[in-house]
């Protein structure tokens, strides 16, 4: 299905992350979708029960709910007989809860944070199914977890599934212009045009994937496919077959045959993240495939040749690893033949700034703000934060900031709210819990918040700096 042909389709989102939902159905809107919101699964069944030519014709559901979750709202809408297109989204990407999903006819599974060119095609894919059965008269068949979807002819080359993360083109603003920042691309550069694996080494949020998708886009593979896998978000039991593929009935769940990462990956880049945590057995399987060059899948008899470019990375010390049996020292060599450092956050000086400058006009797109820039304090203040979380960790901050700042054109040290950057934390709802209050003290805090968005939770955890689920823990603990 084109673009052009989703304009003016009904779709119905179901997500109690207010913010979040805004942000989503306003870009939604923008794509020409006709998008009504419901913060409850209880919500959600009064909309799907309207007339048929109003109701909503395609599903987009949060899977965890205040009330009840989104696979409760999908079996519900297939017992009523309602073959309404159905796309769960969750933060708690697990391969247990997707099997259940697909088993329950949902359409596809995506995980958060959404990349919205993904969405877009997942939505455009489950709209293509519902119209190909109504014309064959057959009725719809759930996709296998972790199968992609044929991409449209307007798609990016890169080639994504359930477990990969779709990676957004190359923004420049976030690579810098300091010293550090100038000898990584440099190096990038200097090894993309060759065949050598190469290893990026990094500590979490520093922006890995930017790199190995910079070295993808300069390497004469660039127009082939970019998949990246999430080692750390695979499971021991399934991490062969998201790698490999795995054959229909090669195990529970199974339920049809599986392009793996590899294949998926045929001609460009292979992106292995995290690939640290990989369990020995795992570890073993991937190098016989990365030295003799061929794969079997999980079940399958048949062995395939591959032709990808390897590129990984990882926050753990893997020679200590080995040290301990943990990392086979053989696939460390094998994967390591080039080796890139990303520098800290907080080692690449000025290049603070021009990012939160970056984030910034990244949020004014997202929120509708205008505001214009920072004030000298903030701008010292971010200079002097050691920025622990480093580039994710800045984005958050930025965006939160760019939230709160309703009444104000520039960002202060009080809407950073950063240690040392404002007023003391301990006297405001915005202080963050990190410090580790009381919990006499935490709760006071949180009830401020609370009181002071009439009891919106997800804006009181904006304002607590902390994010809506460890609100919710906090509220249970504090009961």
């Amino acid at each position: 299905m084109n673009k052009s042909d989703l304009a003016n389709i009904s779709l119905l989102m179901v997500e109690d992350d207010l913010t979040f939902s805004t942000m989503l159905s306003t870009w939604l809107r923008k794509k020409g979708f006709e998008v009504c919101t419901a913060s409850s699964v209880g919500a959600a069944i009064k909309l799907l029960r309207q007339p048929e030519g109003n109701a909503p014709q395609l599903v987009l559901s949060d899977l965890r709910m205040p009330d009840h979750d989104g696979l409760y709202l999908l079996r519900w809408l297939r017992t009523q007989g309602m073959n309404t297109p159905f796309i769960i989204m969750t933060s708690y990407a697990d391969v247990q809860n997707a099997v259940e999903a697909m088993k329950l006819g949902a359409n596809d599974y995506i995980s958060k944070p959404v990349q919205p060119d993904l969405l877009l095609q997942k939505i455009g894919d489950a709209l293509s199914a519902r119209t190909q059965c109504h014309t064959e008269g057959a009725a719809p068949q759930p996709p296998v977890v972790g199968q992609p979807s044929a991409p449209a002819a307007s798609s990016q080359p890169a080639t994504y599934a359930t477990g990969y993360t779709a990676t957004p083109p190359r923004h420049p603003g976030i690579e810098g212009h300091s010293s550090p920042a100038r000898e990584l691309y440099r190096l990038a550069a200097l090894v993309a045009p060759t065949p050598m694996s190469v290893l990026i080494i990094g500590a979490s949020g520093t922006g890995k994937e930017h790199v190995a998708h910079r070295i993808h886009e300069l390497s004469n593979r660039a127009n082939a496919p970019f998949v990246a896998l999430d080692c750390g978000s695979l499971t021991k039991e399934l991490a062969a077959s998201e790698l490999f593929g795995h054959k229909k009935g090669a195990f529970t769940g199974a339920t049809a045959d599986k392009v793996g990462a590899f294949e998926q990956a045929s001609g460009g880049t292979l992106f292995l993240d995290e690939i640290g945590n990989l369990s020995y057995d795992v570890q073993v399987q991937l190098l016989r495939a990365l030295q003799e060059r061929r794969i079997r899948a999980v079940g399958g008899n048949e062995e395939r040749p591959i032709d990808i470019r390897l590129v990984c990375a990882t926050n753990e010390n893997l020679p200590k690893a080995i040290a301990e049996g943990l990392f086979r020292e053989d696939l460390y060599h094998r994967i390591n033949e080039f080796t890139l450092h990303i520098p800290l956050l907080r080692e690449r000086g000025t290049d603070i700034v021009e990012f939160a400058n970056y984030f910034l006009a990244q949020a004014n797109t997202e929120l509708h703000r205008h505001i214009t820039g920072f004030t000298p304090e903030a701008e010292a203040a971010l200079m002097a934060y050691p920025w622990p979380g480093n580039l994710r960790e800045m984005r958050n901050v930025i965006v939160r900031a760019a939230l709160l700042a309703e009444q104000s054109s520039v960002i202060t040290p009080l809407l950073l709210n950063l240690p040392g950057a404002g007023a003391p934390q301990a006297a405001t709802p915005g202080a963050s819990l990190a410090i580790k209050p009381s919990p006499d003290e935490e709760l006071a805090r949180i009830n401020q918040a609370l009181q002071q968005t009439g009891g919106n939770k997800s804006r009181a955890a904006q304002l607590l700096g902390i994010d809506r689920k460890t609100l919710y823990n906090k509220l249970k603990g504090n009961r």
